[in-house]
């Protein structure tokens, strides 16, 4: 095969995938972060402790992760039918690859959640902050670069998904890797879509760092209020006082006291 027929067979594969991976991230993290912050919130000391829903909500996620894709793939089929009338091409694929992927972000996101200070959740508590206030001045700032660092991860474990889906007629560079560089032998095209998988995740994988490493300086750079303990300064005595103090001494009020010489002893 040339590269005149392999360069739209790549165009349209890249935009496939790029679709399913931009599609199902963003429904990720729209889904994990909120279910990994409450897992936090209910746990024991949380701030909404509720061991119950904690334990559903675990059990959840665990049964969730630790189904492998391709099977969930085929599960989700009627309920993919459903949602998008299709279970073939990238829009179908949009569904399973999100389901697959909250539950995973939502863990990344409880483990970069504990992380945070108890200290400071403690505080703000003590200024009578709700709950709210809690996850959006302290959780989640506090967080963020560990967060961003976590979205990453979710999204490169997308991709390597998307060329899963391909398998089953999803489309993207793992469809077009299977038809024709492994059922029509074409091993040049194959190596192609694999050096593509290889450069996106690499690019991925620095931007997150990236980012991950600039808001974790800037929160360390910034300008923190500190504490400044002044030593109290003396009282100056009140008018009766310093009257009374100036008719024993017989010196007019306000007057600064005289240096006086020692006795000299004969």
């Amino acid at each position: 095969m040339t590269w005149s027929e392999m360069e739209p067979l790549l165009e349209q594969a890249c935009w496939d995938t790029l679709y399913m991976v931009g599609w199902s991230g963003l429904i990720a993290v729209v889904g994990g972060l909120p279910l990994g912050v409450l897992l936090v919130l209910t746990d024991r000391g949380g701030v909404l402790q509720n061991v119950v829903v904690n334990k559903v909500l675990g059990q959840i996620v665990n049964v969730a992760r630790s189904m492998p894709f391709i099977i969930l793939l085929a599960a989700l089929i009627p309920f993919t039918r459903l949602v998008v009338g299709t279970t073939i091409g990238p829009e179908a694929a949009v569904v399973p690859l999100a389901i697959g992927a909250i539950p995973f972000f939502a863990r990344l996101v409880e483990t970069s959640v504990r992380e945070v200070d108890g200290g400071l959740v403690e505080a703000v508590q003590s200024m009578g902050g709700s709950t709210w206030t809690v996850v959006r001045k302290v959780l989640l700032p506090e967080a963020l670069p560990s967060l961003i660092s976590s979205a990453t991860t979710t999204v490169v474990a997308l991709l390597g998904y998307s060329a899963m889906a391909g398998t089953v007629g999803a489309g993207g560079l793992g469809d077009l890797a299977i038809r024709y560089g492994y059922q029509r032998f074409e091993t040049d095209l194959m190596w192609i879509t694999v050096a593509i998988l290889a450069v996106a995740i690499s690019v991925i994988q620095f931007v997150g760092d990236f980012a991950a490493r600039s808001l974790a300086h800037r929160g360390r750079s910034s300008s923190v209020p500190r504490l400044v303990l002044l030593r109290p300064a003396r009282s100056a005595p009140s008018a009766p006082a310093a009257a009374g103090t100036a008719a024993a001494t017989g010196e007019p009020a306000g007057a600064e006291p005289a240096d006086t010489e020692p006795a000299k002893v004969p």
